[in-house]
């Protein structure tokens, strides 16, 4: 027992702890968004299946000496292509740069092949660790309940899952982690070694020929064939709580960061359902659950109502508390279906297609079907039926306190159904378009029709305002939202062209902003100017052009505009490979994905990539506005790194303007003291380190862990309350 324990958990271990870390490398290269995940996902999934089916074939149609030879064979070969892997890219699972896209297209075809290529085989082989060795348990141990051993599994998942944003990612650089799996799965490959050496031996006297068919005796205790009936009722529930596992990842990464911490806080969750029914039934109690699912799907329709700005503990708890609930009704209804261990293989090969099937229904179906995430609140509802189902019968002799129990549950069940509906609706409310493809969701909303002094568009993505223009002609080319002129990028904008004028400068500027939202940062420029605005959702790009005329910031402005299509990042990168810099003299970050800023824009060596193409006076204006992340102490971090002088300049929400939140990062110490920034009515204040920075994010390290704000993240911060004594506060200071 303890030998197939014992690789069992290592398999889990490293077939969870790996899925994190790859994601991770696809990240920067694949837009930073939730998709990337939900891609990675399927990959996950269908790999699973591809493992589960090899291992459904090879314990039903070999021998065991013959299954032993063939996993061993491919076992070796796996390690073979690890260790080329190695030598020939450096790394045993990192991608190589050849797989980086260079367009906006086919981002879901190109990041399976990359993972296909670069994964694929390893985790394939980890993939057939569950069953197969369950199976050879249980031939080698005749009366023994090898589903115990899946519960073990799970728990080595978990444990992955919760030590890679808690422990690895912060500390442990992404090129050791990919070397410390590697060696992890050698030491996987001896144990299994081990158990396959225990079954040849226990085998060697009655082992059939090479190629035969196993021998098949059944007895009273291996039970009857499942048939169809309970057949599709695995598939469906395990793709029920597949759809929801993806749906909540996707809903809980729009709205503060797509990373390892929000996607492994769902999956550990999913997989401690199955740890908690496959281990005992009894650890499924099915009212306590039911009730469970009621109080959290009523946590969720509250949070729906109040948008974003929910209290972030308040929206892990409802929506973590309903995918807790949602899948232990559905893997608790699983288990209670489960056939005898002779029919294990095939169970576990149609609960992996029902859990590739949830893939696909949430990467490739609903972003062609759904124009919103319309898929998590189905997936809610699908569960609250899957109760309701099991509700409706009534048990032979149930006494009428029990039976009006039950009848409350149900009465309850149906209520919270048509509460998601009426959520989803009002949700819906204003909506005068809606979009949605591998970047996210995009609405355009209409408020004010009536009012001609008030009505406008809004552009929201996800469930965050991205930009804000007003209707009537008088006001249409009004700045607004987080690009007034007193938020952080207007007074930018302003000092600048009053320093180049004070200097007899030409007033023309040369604005780059990542991050395109309506445009409307446009409105902030002027004849003479040049703004470049690099995007990477095409739909955005379309919007803010012109297409259903709602927005039209682009084309009133007098100054020159070019759009660059494709991730900011790389697209910078490619121009500096062309000897092509920009030479901005501002250039403002503003890429966020609903609510969370694609934490690869905000490494360390995506600001050296910002700096090289800054003007020699050039200023970066990070927006850092952010209902759930303190990103303070990242951008301190950054301007200590490049000897950059900091202000953080906050506009609260007032007429036209939404609160914003910008750091401004600026060569000259005396920049931020200029009359622009003196007569401001909104708060300024000059940051520095007071020591070296504890919280940094760079390519090899990143977490949203230690700067998310119900954490209440301490930075050894001061304040600069005089401006530097040898420079005149009206203009920056000489290079």
């Amino acid at each position: 027992m303890p030998r197939y324990a014992l690789t069992l958990f290592a398999s889990a271990f490293l077939l969870f702890g790996v899925q994190p870390l790859v994601g991770k490398f696809a990240l920067p290269w694949f837009g930073g968004t939730p998709a990337v995940w939900t891609a990675c996902m399927l990959f996950f999934q269908a790999a699973l299946l591809a493992g589960y089916a090899y291992a459904h074939g090879v314990a039903t149609r070999l021998a065991p000496r013959s299954q032993v030879k063939l996993h061993l064979g491919l076992l070796g070969l796996t390690v073979g292509v690890l260790a080329v892997r190695a030598l020939w890219v450096g790394s045993p699972v990192a991608p190589g740069p050849e797989w980086r896209p260079e367009g906006v297209e086919g981002l879901t075809g190109r990041l399976l092949a990359m993972l296909a290529v670069t994964i694929g085989l390893p985790f394939f082989v980890l993939s057939t660790s569950a069953p197969l060795l369950q199976s050879w348990f249980a031939r080698s141990r005749p009366g023994a309940s090898p589903y115990r051993l899946y519960a073990l599994s799970n728990a080595g998942s978990l444990l992955a899952l919760l030590s890679y944003p808690l422990l690895v990612e912060p500390y442990v650089p992404r090129s050791v982690q990919g070397w410390g799996w590697a060696v992890g799965f050698v030491l996987f490959v001896v144990g299994c070694g081990v158990c396959a050496w225990d079954l040849w031996k226990r085998e060697a006297v009655s082992a059939p020929e090479p190629g035969a068919a196993p021998r098949q005796e059944p007895s009273a205790e291996e039970g009857t064939r499942p048939g169809l009936g309970r057949t599709l009722a695995w598939l469906g529930l395990s793709a029920c709580a597949s759809v929801l596992l993806l749906a909540t990842t996707n809903q809980l990464s729009q709205d503060v960061a797509a990373g390892p911490f929000l996607w492994v806080l769902p999956l550990a969750l999913y997989l401690l359902t199955f740890i908690l029914t496959f281990e005992r039934e009894t650890l499924y109690p099915r009212s306590v659950c039911i009730l469970l699912l009621i109080i959290t799907v009523g946590g969720v329709i509250r949070s729906i109502f109040e948008g974003p700005h929910f209290p972030l503990t308040l929206q892990l708890l409802a929506h973590g508390g309903a995918l807790l609930a949602g899948c232990m009704v559905c893997h608790g209804e699983l288990v209670r279906l489960r056939p005898s261990p002779r029919y294990l293989s095939a169970f576990y090969l149609w609960v992996s297609v029902g859990g590739v099937l949830g893939g696909i229904i949430v990467s490739i179906v609903a972003p062609r079907v759904f124009d919103t995430y319309a898929e998590y609140p189905l997936a809610l509802a699908a569960c609250c039926l899957v109760a309701l189902v099991v509700l409706l019968p009534r048990p032979a002799g149930e006494q009428p306190v029990a039976r009006l129990g039950r009848n409350l549950r149900v009465f309850v069940l149906a209520g919270v159904v048509c509460g998601l509906v009426v959520a989803v609706a009002d949700s819906r409310k204003e909506v005068r378009l809606t979009a949605r493809n591998f970047f996210g969701v995009v609405q355009v909303l209409e408020s004010a029709r009536g009012d001609a002094y008030r009505h406008q568009y809004t552009l929201k993505h996800g469930a965050i305002t991205h930009g804000v223009q007003f209707a009537s002609p008088d006001r249409r080319r009004q700045a607004t939202a987080y690009f007034t002129p007193e938020s952080g990028l207007g007074l930018t904008i302003a000092e600048l062209r009053r320093v180049r004028e004070a200097r007899g400068q030409s007033a023309g500027l040369r604005i780059g902003v990542l991050g395109l939202g309506v445009g409307t940062s446009a409105a902030l420029t002027q004849a003479g100017d040049t703004v470049r605005f690099y995007e990477i959702n095409p739909k955005v790009i379309s919007l803010a052009q012109g297409e259903g005329d709602y927005f039209s910031f682009l084309k009133d402005t007098g100054a020159k505009v070019e759009v660059v299509e494709g991730d900011a990042r790389i697209s910078l990168e490619q121009e500096l490979e062309r000897g092509e810099a920009q030479a901005f003299d501002v250039l403002a970050l503003d890429v966020f994905s609903s609510d969370s800023i694609p934490m690869h824009l905000l490494t360390e060596e995506s600001v050296a990539v910002y700096r090289k193409h800054l003007a020699p006076h050039g200023v970066l204006a990070l927006h850092i506005s952010n209902v759930h992340l303190d990103l303070v102490p990242i951008a301190l971090a950054h301007a200590r790194a490049f000897g950059m002088h900091a202000t953080m300049a906050i506009n609260e929400t007032k007429g036209d303007a939404l609160r914003s939140q910008w750091m401004i990062l600026s060569p000259d110490a005396a920049f931020s003291w200029g009359r622009t920034f003196a007569q401001s009515s909104g708060k300024v204040h000059r940051l520095e380190l007071a020591e070296p920075p504890t919280i940094t994010w760079t390519d090899d390290r990143s977490s949203v862990l230690p700067v998310l704000r119900l954490l209440r993240p301490l930075v050894n911060a001061r304040t600069i309350t005089e401006p530097p004594s040898a420079v005149p506060v009206a203009q920056p200071a000489s290079p």
